[in-house]
């Protein structure tokens, strides 16, 4: 057989694009360890006695360690000198480990301990996922982000699929199931995917890049743009459950909702707008699609309080637009960082945005737990919209 170069390109396309599903695939297997704690918190609260305020605790300590891990992560600067495959893989095994530890809790300090270490490891599963993916594509970089960050949504939601087939089982069932599926994923991408050809290997930890990488201004919009909308995610996510509850105590009428069910699907329709919006970024551009998206969620943070007062019909498709949208944005904005950022730091780079994106999610989690006391519950999720109000302030630039 003839070796050309239009031969060479298309056997490399083709091997990249058997790359993307391993990647892809084991993204939602490992991330499927982020709310796994969530999903089960309606059985733990009577096992353990505790308080209804444990759901923004536990979300925040998942949250902490993960701030916590990317910030390690950064400042020694893991993903650019290390193997990304053997990272992914050894946190894969570590966070399934201290996921399982779970099982092991007597009380809210041991649970929020658990937590916390399974946020750690997630440091080097999400972040160097998308870390891995960027060495594999220097074009349409955000449609390959689209999947990616499509498969940390599903992760996110699938331990609610879980609980909700196995309401009659022990709690337990779920976190043996989130655990084993990380450990097939960790191990499944250490063995299919090696470093990307556009992997460019990073020097001994600098500990001005944190500093350096922000003196671009593209960068610093792209990452602005992605920490207004971090302020909405993860707290639209965690309360989600709670919007449910809230809108079945004032509609008692109502048909009876299986929470765990329809937690699943808000939260997982937004693997489906992840992968469209992937598809749209590469007509319009990351900044275009990241910006609309970001600016349909800010209006439905808005109109929130007439939300609970919908029929169930029409409450359930608003929740099912607002997760659709909410997380479109998400890996365009990972895309924009990623192309602002310089080759040698690139991993650092997608690490520190996140550690300091996720920060401001257990600030807005926190926040949305303290102005209970003083604004009706209706009325709440309207705070919602700072985030990407501020958000599409900063993004104006690169549009």
């Amino acid at each position: 057989m003839k070796i050309t170069p239009t031969s060479v390109r298309n056997h490399f396309t083709r091997y990249i694009k058997n790359i993307l599903p391993t990647i892809v695939l084991a993204q939602f297997a490992c991330t499927s360890l982020w709310f796994a704690g969530n999903a089960v918190l309606p059985s733990l609260i009577p096992q353990f006695m505790l308080e209804a305020s444990s759901l923004s605790h536990l979300t925040s300590a998942v949250q902490l360690g993960f701030i916590l891990g990317t910030l390690l992560f950064a400042v020694l600067a893991i993903a650019d000198r290390y193997s990304p495959s053997k990272v992914f893989l050894v946190c894969a095994v570590a966070g399934a480990g201290c996921n399982l530890s779970l099982l092991l809790a007597e009380g809210l300090s041991t649970l929020l301990l658990s937590r916390f270490l399974t946020g750690f490891c997630l440091a080097g599963i999400y972040p160097v996922g998308m870390k891995i993916a960027a060495d594999y594509h220097q074009k349409g970089l955000g449609k390959a982000l689209g999947y990616l960050v499509g498969a940390l949504v599903l992760g996110t939601a699938f331990p609610h699929l879980l609980r909700g087939l196995t309401q009659d089982l022990p709690w337990r069932y779920v976190i043996l199931g989130t655990s084993a599926l990380a450990v097939v994923g960790g191990v499944a991408l250490y063995l299919l995917v090696p470093d990307g050809p556009y992997r460019s290997k990073g020097a001994r930890p600098n500990f001005s890049t944190f500093f350096q990488i922000f003196k671009e201004k593209k960068f610093r919009a792209a990452a602005f743009g992605y920490f207004g909308h971090m302020w909405e995610l993860y707290t639209l996510w965690a309360y989600i459950p709670v919007m449910l509850a809230l809108y079945q105590v004032n509609n008692s009428k109502g048909q009876e909702l299986s929470f765990p069910l329809w937690a699943f699907a808000i939260i997982a329709v937004g693997a489906v707008a992840c992968v469209a919006g992937g598809y749209v970024s590469q007509k319009v551009g990351s900044a275009r699609t990241a910006f609309v998206g970001l600016a349909i969620s800010m209006v439905c943070c808005l109109l929130s309080p007439w939300l609970f007062t919908l029929s169930l019909p029409l409450f359930l498709g608003y929740l099912l637009v607002w997760g659709f949208t909410v997380v479109m944005d998400s890996p365009q904005f990972s895309a924009l960082v990623a192309q602002a950022a310089p080759s040698q730091t690139k991993g650092t780079a997608l690490t520190i945005v996140n550690c300091i994106g996720f920060a401001i999610t257990i600030v807005s989690i926190q926040f949305l737990q303290g102005v209970q006391v003083y604004v009706k519950a209706e009325y709440q999720f309207m705070f919602l919209a700072i985030g990407p109000l501020l958000g599409l302030l900063s993004m104006r630039r690169l549009l």
